[in-house]
């Protein structure tokens, strides 16, 4: 398993459309094979600055989410909403204390 962390950046003006079809998609995006969990947080000092926080089991499962329909029409929309050049990384927990 590993984590995806996407940084995503809206016009302020855009931040409500993004929210409005985050609501809208979280759970297909969560029940998506092989996604274990999703989060998405807002930055405290810039409210135009989000991020994505998802488990994946593996790669595949990521690459197939990424070639499919869902993924497709959530990020046709998302993309024209972004201020700024989206970033994503690909991370392995190395430590996690309860």
């Amino acid at each position: 398993m590993f984590i995806r962390i996407v940084k995503m950046s809206f016009h302020p003006e855009n931040i409500t459309a993004f929210l409005e079809n985050f609501e809208i998609m979280k759970d297909k995006i969560r029940n998506a094979p092989g996604n274990r969990f999703l989060e998405l947080y807002q930055d405290k000092n810039n409210p135009c600055l989000f991020f994505t926080y998802s488990y994946w089991e593996t790669e595949g499962d990521l690459e197939n989410y990424r070639n499919s329909a869902l993924f497709d029409g959530v990020w046709t929309f998302t993309k024209k909403l972004f201020n700024d050049k989206p970033e994503a990384w690909s991370v392995n927990k190395v430590v996690s204390l309860p």
